[in-house]
């Protein structure tokens, strides 16, 4: 490493150092072009892992809930499309939210989101997580998940069948290769 670059390097403390270092070889990847090669190579190999090993959350507020556990039975076999249910947030990168969403409830659920590592999406299932249901004009019922949090995909119904449910998530699948997120050293 060239200390001719930073004439105070030894003056720095450990963290300073660090984000000196990692300036410098992000950097020095950008100008030589090596950054934009690795990415060319190594995005659709990100995109393809991040499609076929989706791990939603499970949340499951109300009579969707059951739905979504159906989907995972031998019947449909969910875990055929490499979805497999997490609990905690933080190996979680989709937020499956399903049944109607209470005010009590509503800042529970953005700090869930919030927890959940990059790159991540949120899949509303049913007309309460999509709308509010049938109490949409009640006083303690969020109108739609996406009052609070960005949504990437609606499942309609009432509630929506298992079907649909791995329709969202199929559609999900090219959504992810259409995005390619995950570059190198970003």
């Amino acid at each position: 490493m060239d200390l001719s670059l930073a004439p105070h390097a030894i003056a720095m403390t450990a963290k300073e150092f660090q984000i000196w270092s990692k300036n410098f070889v992000t950097e020095t990847l950008r100008a030589s072009g090596v950054k934009k090669v690795v990415d060319g190579i190594t995005a659709p190999i990100w995109a393809w892992g991040q499609r076929n090993a989706i791990y939603p959350l499970h949340f499951g507020i109300a009579c969707c809930a059951l739905e979504m556990a159906a989907a995972s039975a031998c019947r449909w076999d969910a875990e055929r499309l490499g979805l497999i249910y997490r609990s905690s947030p933080r190996q979680c990168d989709v937020l499956l939210a399903n049944g109607w969403i209470s005010q009590k409830l509503r800042p529970s659920l953005r700090r869930l989101y919030e927890q959940m590592p990059e790159p991540k999406w949120v899949v509303a299932m049913g007309e309460c997580a999509v709308s509010g249901g049938p109490w949409y004009d009640a006083y303690n019922v969020v109108q739609g998940l996406d009052t609070f949090i960005p949504v990437d995909i609606y499942i309609p119904g009432c509630p929506p069948r298992p079907e649909a449910m791995i329709d969202a998530f199929l559609m999900l699948n090219r959504k992810i290769t259409a995005e390619q997120k995950g570059t190198f050293l970003d």
